[in-house]
């Protein structure tokens, strides 16, 4: 019952960020109060991708008063972390876009699909120690699109509760493909079975996933954004939506809270969503508000 209300909850919170009030269509937005924290948000691109697929978020915080400061970590393909940028002591809700060079550390085609997974998240952790060595942060929120998702779901499974790392609080997770890609191994077809959305077959990637059903952080809460085209495909083109509702059945029975929101039409395509302005909206009222 109390994970429940929490769902209900956030529901609303999340929710109010979609209807419109009058006036202009971020009124409702900017009028909200801002939580002051000093944790940082760590925002991690798709494969192929960089820090400039993160802009249209980081930048929408910055300009409804969520945040003054963004910085950005490069990480080189050696993990070396070269920073861009700096976070003053005491500044409220900083922002780090990370990139990566090397974007393209998982082809799919490995044989070790899941180990390839767990190896390229250890760009998640380099980011985190070097964040932590420089500056000392004890807790932090994590958002990804695509890749990115997977790269930070493999650092929890194995790094969530490292008491000597910092304290996962929110995880914004957009358009995660867990359980396959359109295309790979008939992924599409794979449904969604019982009330937490266990998949009926497990492709390897999630397959390396199912600790985090015993050691996702309990204090972390959980949203996940995926996107329908609604042309038959039940997919946002990439990844299917069962893929990324898939996340729900390894982390919600340890997440504080869990919710899904689902973005429609054509600005729900795979590689548009993390340009989409309810994407924007829903993230600063999940964070921040």
């Amino acid at each position: 019952m109390k994970l429940i209300l929490k769902h209900l909850a956030l529901a609303a919170m999340i929710g109010l960020a979609l209807i419109p009030l009058g006036g202009s269509k971020d009124s409702q937005v900017a009028s909200q109060p801002y939580v002051r924290s000093t944790t940082p948000t760590l925002f991690f691109h798709g494969w192929g991708s960089s820090a400039r697929a993160e802009e249209q978020m980081t930048n929408y915080a910055r300009r409804h008063g969520v945040t003054k400061t963004i910085v950005q970590a490069d990480v080189s393909a050696a993990g070396k972390v070269t920073w861009h940028g700096t976070i003053k002591a005491g500044t409220i809700n900083p922002i780090i876009e990370v990139n990566l060079q090397n974007n393209k550390s998982v082809t799919g085609r490995e044989a070790d699909l899941a180990g390839a997974y767990a190896k390229s998240s250890n760009y998640v952790k380099a980011v985190v120690t070097a964040m932590q060595k420089r500056y000392g942060f004890t807790t932090m929120n994590l958002v990804g699109h695509s890749m990115g998702n997977l790269q930070i779901a493999y650092y929890l499974a194995t790094n969530a509760n490292d008491p000597h790392l910092p304290r996962l609080v929110h995880q914004v997770s957009i358009a995660g493909h867990y359980n396959g890609l359109v295309g790979e191994a008939n992924t599409e077809q794979i449904n969604l079975l019982g009330p937490h959305h266990r998949p009926q077959h497990f492709l390897p990637e999630y397959q390396g996933l199912l600790g985090l059903r015993h050691r996702f952080p309990t204090s972390a809460q959980v949203l996940n954004i995926y996107g329908d085209l609604n042309n038959g495909t039940r997919s946002d083109g990439d990844v299917p939506v069962n893929s990324a509702r898939s996340y729900q059945y390894l982390v919600s029975d340890r997440a504080q809270s869990y919710h899904e929101l689902k973005i429609t039409g054509r600005q729900a395509q795979h590689s548009r969503l993390h340009e989409n302005h309810q994407v924007d909206q829903a993230l600063v009222n999940f964070l921040w508000r």
